[in-house]
């Protein structure tokens, strides 16, 4: 995960996961235009170990965070988004910046299944547990990057053990993914949520909080 050698950037012209669109439109009587991208709405599960009583998450490197980064530190990079080429980075950040902790998720991309059996691919692949989908509690959907992209997240629960656990997960390699699997104790979860040290999606700190109070309160008490 961390050894990230030979970075280029180019011009973007066509994408499997992403469509670039200028909305013209009239509102109130004046005239507006909006830049937005056309992509596949997505499902993400908050997976909790009951044997363990922890937070299972992933951990893995995101390009467009670790560009962000980039652009933070050496703006000179994309000062020339216009051209075919982009200046090369002789010296790239190291590959840590642009990794980030999320929760299990997944793209909605295979019209045959529904949201939950999606979902459930994506706790076997990621995490390497098996769930079906009695397993599974939708806890919500909500947008995300509404200023960009519009798509929709739908963000399941689902209670795991030790015996449901098949495989080490990781992702597909085939598919170039390179995914750590992390756990993250209930006691000190809230902590980790806001610390900031530790980059993650508000789709980990709106989870916690949920599971905080809705769950927690039901717990046996120790």
């Amino acid at each position: 995960m961390e050894a990230i050698e030979e970075l280029a950037v180019q011009p973007c012209t066509s994408s499997l996961y992403l469509r670039p669109f200028r909305l013209s439109y009239r509102q109130n009587g004046t005239k507006k235009f909006w830049d937005f991208m056309r992509t596949h709405d997505s499902v993400s599960i908050l997976i909790f170990n009951t044997s363990r009583q922890c937070f299972v998450v992933v951990k893995q490197f995101r390009p467009a965070v670790y560009m962000c980064e980039v652009e933070r530190h050496h703006p000179q990079v994309f000062q020339n988004q216009d051209k075919e080429s982009f200046p090369s980075l002789e010296n790239p950040l190291p590959a840590v910046v642009g990794v980030t902790y999320e929760l299990c998720a997944g793209i909605v991309d295979k019209p045959g299944l529904s949201l939950e059996e999606i979902a459930c691919e994506e706790v076997l692949e990621e995490c390497g547990y098996r769930v079906s989908i009695a397993d599974l509690r939708r806890i919500t959907s909500y947008r995300s990057g509404v200023g960009v992209t519009g798509s929709r997240q739908t963000l399941f629960y689902a209670e795991v053990n030790d015996q449901m656990r098949t495989s080490e997960g990781g992702g597909q390699p085939e598919e170039g993914e390179l995914i750590e699997v992390v756990e993250i104790p209930l006691g000190e979860s809230i902590k980790f949520a806001y610390d900031e040290t530790f980059p993650k999606t508000m789709g980990v700190i709106f989870s916690f909080m949920w599971f905080h109070n809705n769950i927690a309160p039901k717990l046996p008490k120790k």
